[in-house]
């Protein structure tokens, strides 16, 4: 009787662990499907940023250009507001706001390569 018992634990053992390495084995080939797949993505990726990285370059270059000027440009956007703030025993009188003439031409296409069509 003990002999049979013994059989049973041991089969009722491995068949938990045949279960166990078979749910184990299931969720490892969903993962990695998942991964090939994220593999594909960041390839993508790669490639789209390779098209990128020449330009990158000029645009860090006037990044720093644009940051260095910040404090000059801070000081003085700070003098035009101190020397245009009306003092409180002066009246202020203003006229009407009028557009800026005409259109302004934008250089940022020119940086990144693009030359409109009528040029």
């Amino acid at each position: 009787m003990m002999v049979l018992l013994s059989v049973i634990v041991i089969v009722a053992l491995i068949a938990g662990l045949a279960l166990y390495l078979f749910i184990v084995g299931r969720q490892l080939t969903r993962i990695a499907t998942n991964l090939e797949e994220c593999s594909e993505l960041v390839r993508a990726i790669k490639g789209h940023a390779e098209a990128i990285e020449p330009g990158l370059e000029h645009v860090n270059r006037t990044g720093g250009v644009v940051a260095g000027a910040l404090p000059l440009l801070y000081g003085m956007a700070e003098g035009i507001v101190t020397g245009v703030t009306p003092r409180p025993d002066q009246p202020v009188e203003r006229g009407p706001a009028r557009p800026a003439a005409g259109r302004r031409r934008s250089r940022l296409h020119e940086g990144v390569g693009y030359l409109a069509s009528g040029r």
